[in-house]
Parts: C-alpha cells; sequence; structure tokens
C-alpha cells in the first residue's frame, strides 16, 4: 500500500504558517485604524497564506466540463444527457475509504457515546450485504471487514447516511488535531456523550474541556488577556468540513480533463469515456512494457467473469482491489472506474441535467438554521453537536434567490414542481434516493464511464458501493501562489498620475 494518510506533521506545520499572525500594526486601506492593536479598537486582520491540505486530500482544480455520458446511452435511461457546466476547485480523497479508516471511525463512536448503544449499532457497516441466496459468500460476511488482510480494501455495506456521518466526524477529527498540534487544546480521548470535541461548538464557545492559552485577544474588553481567546473562523486555522461530493464534482474529477488541456492554450485535445484516454480498459503502449495489457480497472468483463483465469488474472480481483490498485488519473485520484461504485451527496432525479444549474449543480438542499435558546445560543443536541432545525418557508419569503427551506423537489422538469416523488406510489424514485457514481468490481464496463449514474435509496447499502469524502477550496482555485483574477502592473502613465494625486493632497 502507498499510504492511508498524510503525515499529521506536515499538516501541523502547514497550519502553523497559515495562522501566523502580523507583528507589525498594519493599518486599515479604508479608514486609516491600525489592526491588531487594543488601542485602536482591536480589531484584527492576520496573514494568510492559503488553505493548508487535509489528510489523503488532492487539489482538484476545478473548470468547465460537459458533464453525462457523451457516447451512446446503452441503457436507454435518457437521464445522464450531456450538459456544459462549471465546477469549482475543490480538495478530494485520493482513495475510496478503506476498512482500515472506518474502524477506527467505528472504534471512536463506541468509545464517545457508550450510553447511546443504538448510535453504535447505526454506525457499523451491514456485512450481511455479501450473502445471495444462490451464493456461498459467507467467509466475506464474517473476515472482510475486521480480517486485517482486507484493512487497506474499500469498506462497503455502509449506507449514504453512514458516509455522512463519517465525513462529519472525520471533520471534527482533524480539527481537533490542528487545535492541539498549536497547543490550543488538550486532546479529549476520553471525551464521551455531550463532552466530545465538534469544530462547531469550539467555534461557537461551547466547547469547554481541556481549553488552554488561546490566541492574543486584542479587543479592549478581553475579559482574561493572559488567557486569550479561543481560535476563530477569521483565523483561518481550522479546515473546511468533509463531506461527500457532489455528482458533478465527482463526474469532473472522474474525467481528469486536466491532463488533456492543450499547453499554453484553452483547450482539451479530446473528449474522455473513462478517467483515461482512449476506448479501452487495457493500459495500450507504456515505456515500461511490464504495463502494456493491463487493465486499468477492476470490473467485471461479461457473465461469470470477473478476473480472468488462474494463472493470468486480468485484474487480480475477483471481488475488491486495495484501494491504491490500479493506475491513478491525472489528478493523482486512484480508482474511480471499477473497484467500488461511490456516493456523492445529490438526490436522484432523472431530469437533473435539464434542470441543474451551470455553475456547481445540485440537487438535495433542505436549508437549516441553528436552534437557539431564548438568549440566542446555540442548543446542543445529546451527542454534544448544535442543533439545527429547518428553515420555514415564512423566512424566506422577501428573499429573491430561494423561496423554500426544502428544495429537493425545485422545477423536477416542471415550473410548477407539483410533481411528488412517493416511493411505490407515483414513482420507484423518491426523496431519500441518492446517486452513486463509477462502476465496480461487478459492474460491466459501461458502468466504468464517469458519466453513468445510479441511485439507490440514502438507507440502503449493497456490497458493491463505497465512498471517498471531499472539502471545499477556499480562495483562489489554483494554488495558494497564484491568486484569482489576472494581475496588471500600473503603466508609468498610471504612476504619474499617482504620484501627482498624492502631491496634490498633500497641499
Amino acid at each position: 500500500m502507498k499510504r492511508n494518510l498524510h503525515p499529521v506533521m506536515l499538516l501541523a506545520i502547514a497550519v502553523l504558517v497559515v495562522s501566523f499572525s502580523a507583528s507589525c500594526k498594519k493599518r486599515s486601506s479604508v479608514t486609516n485604524f491600525k489592526y491588531n492593536d487594543t488601542k485602536w479598537g482591536g480589531f484584527e486582520a492576520h496573514k494568510y497564506d492559503g488553505q493548508a491540505t487535509g489528510p489523503n486530500l488532492v487539489l482538484v482544480q476545478g473548470g468547465t466540463v460537459t458533464q453525462g455520458v457523451t457516447e451512446q446511452d446503452v441503457t436507454f435511461e435518457y437521464n445522464n444527457i450531456p450538459r456544459r457546466v462549471t465546477v469549482s476547485s475543490f480538495y478530494m480523497d485520493e482513495t475510496e475509504i478503506s476498512n482500515l479508516h472506518y474502524r477506527e471511525y467505528v472504534y471512536w463512536v463506541t468509545k464517545q457515546f457508550p450510553d447511546f448503544p443504538e448510535v453504535i449499532k447505526n454506525s457499523l457497516p451491514d456485512t450481511l450485504v455479501w450473502r445471495e441466496e444462490l451464493a456461498f459468500n459467507e467467509p466475506y460476511v464474517q473476515y472482510y471487514f475486521r480480517h486485517p488482510s482486507y484493512q487497506n480494501y474499500p469498506v462497503v455495506g455502509v449506507s449514504w447516511l453512514q458516509s455522512t456521518e463519517f465525513c462529519k466526524w472525520r471533520g471534527d477529527r482533524v480539527n481537533e488535531m490542528i487545535l492541539a498540534e498549536n497547543k490550543y487544546i488538550t486532546p479529549n480521548t476520553m471525551g464521551t456523550g455531550e463532552d466530545n470535541f465538534t469544530s462547531e461548538t469550539y467555534l461557537s464557545q461551547q466547547y469547554t474541556t481541556g481549553i488552554k492559552k488561546g490566541k492574543k485577544d486584542y479587543s479592549p474588553y478581553a475579559a482574561d488577556p493572559k488567557m486569550g481567546r479561543y481560535v476563530r473562523m477569521e483565523d483561518g486555522v481550522l479546515l473546511p468540513d468533509y463531506r461527500l461530493p457532489t455528482e458533478a464534482e465527482w463526474e469532473f474529477a472522474a474525467l481528469g480533463l486536466v491532463g488533456n488541456r492543450v499547453t499554453g492554450n484553452e483547450m482539451i485535445t479530446d473528449r474522455r469515456i473513462y478517467p483515461w484516454d482512449g476506448t479501452s480498459l487495457r493500459e495500450p503502449s507504456s515505456k515500461e512494457k511490464w504495463a502494456q495489457g493491463k487493465m486499468l480497472a477492476n470490473y467485471k468483463r461479461g457473465r461469470g467473469d470477473y478476473a480472468g483465469i488462474a494463472g493470468k488474472l486480468n485484474d487480480n480481483s475477483i471481488i475488491t482491489a486495495p484501494v491504491y490498485s490500479f493506475m491513478p488519473n491525472d489528478y493523482g485520484l486512484y480508482n474511480m472506474a471499477g473497484n467500488v461504485n461511490e456516493w456523492v451527496a445529490d438526490v436522484y432525479r432523472p431530469n437533473t441535467y435539464f434542470d441543474m444549474e451551470d455553475l456547481n449543480p445540485y440537487r438535495g438542499n433542505e436549508y437549516q438554521v441553528r436552534d437557539l435558546d431564548e438568549d440566542n445560543y446555540p442548543l446542543l443536541d445529546s451527542l454534544g453537536r448544535i442543533r439545527y432545525r429547518p428553515v420555514k418557508d415564512e423566512e424566506a419569503v422577501n428573499r429573491r434567490n430561494y423561496k423554500k427551506g426544502y428544495v429537493v423537489d425545485y422545477l423536477d422538469g416542471d415550473s410548477t414542481s407539483y410533481v411528488t416523488y412517493d416511493y411505490g406510489k407515483t414513482t420507484l424514485v423518491s426523496d431519500n434516493a441518492r446517486v452513486y457514481k463509477g462502476g465496480s468490481w461487478a459492474d460491466e464496463a459501461f458502468w466504468c464511464s464517469p458519466g453513468s449514474r445510479r441511485y439507490l435509496e440514502e438507507d440502503k447499502s449493497t456490497c458493491t458501493i463505497g465512498f471517498r469524502c471531499c472539502m471545499i477550496r477556499l480562495g483562489g482555485d489554483v494554488d495558494n501562489e497564484t491568486k484569482g483574477g489576472n494581475n496588471f502592473k500600473k503603466t508609468k502613465k498610471q504612476q504619474k498620475m499617482n504620484k501627482t494625486n498624492r502631491n496634490m493632497n498633500k497641499l
């Protein structure tokens, strides 16, 4: 295996750089007030060198892409017609979440919530997904998730709901590590129930366990200047939330068209059917002779053929393969075709490609706000998380960009949005049907195309569906060194005019 996680020390060092505060008293360009100065009101402005890369993530630079199937739709479902969209830059796991990663999550849930057996039960993958009425797969039921032979294989048997919970937990643990490495808190490894750390409770100052000396507080109203203050969002120390990718993000990342760009030109040489060039699932040619003819994905060639003949297995995997198997695409992402299908965040609709926005398309918004007490403090649930409530329609009535809190059914191919999705009554699709993408070890070649899409109820799982996490890219879309926009130096004429204006102001 290549690795499971990037070294945490690299992240800690990056965060130290990011959180570095300017020592000099810079002035505001609009008021001329000094920043970071108690005598001048204490407003803070810190140097920020860009977003640090979280463990196991790689940057996927966004751009324009034709989403959907660009070749013949052999299933004749007509639910993934080509549509040109733009996707913002984001970070994505370079591999699927493995059994080892998920066992770490189950361990923490078991340790943190010993008094909530239902929470522990809901975190466990369904190992019975391996059973078939007319097949003998009981060894996989017993061994696949827990035996070390499979620890670096992708986790399966997890529902969309479980995948979402994993993402939330992961974001909290990573941010807890960042604060601990910077000595703002003591890791609360014994915390249970309401006493467990979450990023939100810390930022809202609802988390009080193991708080150490914080950042310097320049406010003239600081309660304890020596103790300092909690880290804030404005400090840029904490990372954004981990989450499931949207369908558009996943498909964009899988295609990896960055490798088909003509150097120096806004041009793509060829469209891609798969996450690599060409129309074959084998490596056509290579400078390395050992690579020529090798399978590029873990898939099913045809009925009864999952891996070829003994002594000459074509993909070396009858079921799943380790997460670092096969050749990564041009973003450095492994197994974006084959191995396991992957959950994405979207609610499934056959008409999504007709209705969706052309920038960061997504269906599944259920807008929420924090649940506050009478003193406007966030309320916590029994698990120590901040409670949310749905946005009421009357709260959005005066808005122009949205009119309802629940917009999963918005448009749905018609102008009135009166179509109801009631499973088993009006359609086989419900509001809880979630999209999953990519091919798996049990799928034939068609499904290895990033444009293919299927759906399953969010509380269901199979032996072929896994997931990976992603994170928004904040700030510039390229990297931390390249700022957004095109910047030009001032011309000599502009420099002369500015000098003249400055001299006039002195009069």
